[in-house]
């Protein structure tokens, strides 16, 4: 499976993650509201999910069921984002968040209390 998510598929995704098993025309109808989307435009979307393995199609009624979490794509995309930006290193991705001085007391607490975890 690709793992890649454009920000059109992944638009598709967060329907189908939101709603469950949904129709493509259900998915067309919410993208059309949202985002302004003709038909079209939705279905080519959809087809290239499914081709990428994001998407499984079931009949009747073309229902559409992901094949990908959400939890995936979100941990597929941070780890693409590590590599192409931080060439990997998670201590330099910390490094830069901890560097800007944006990150309130809470917020770093609960980055100790991860680390401790993990250890």
């Amino acid at each position: 499976m690709e793992k890649t998510l454009f920000d059109s598929e992944r638009k598709v995704m967060e329907v189908i993650w939101k709603e469950g098993e949904v129709t493509a025309k259900q998915i067309s109808l919410t993208l059309r509201d949202t985002v302004g989307w003709n038909k079209n435009t939705t279905h080519t979307v959809i087809k290239k999910c499914i081709q990428k393995g994001f998407i499984e199609r079931l009949e009747p009624n073309f229902v559409c069921r992901a094949l990908l979490s959400k939890e995936q794509a979100v941990q597929d995309d941070t780890r693409e984002f590590v590599n192409r930006v931080f060439d990997g290193s998670v201590p330099l991705l910390f490094s830069a968040l901890l560097s800007q001085r944006t990150l309130s007391k809470k917020e770093l607490e609960e980055l100790k209390q991860m680390i401790n975890e993990m250890e």
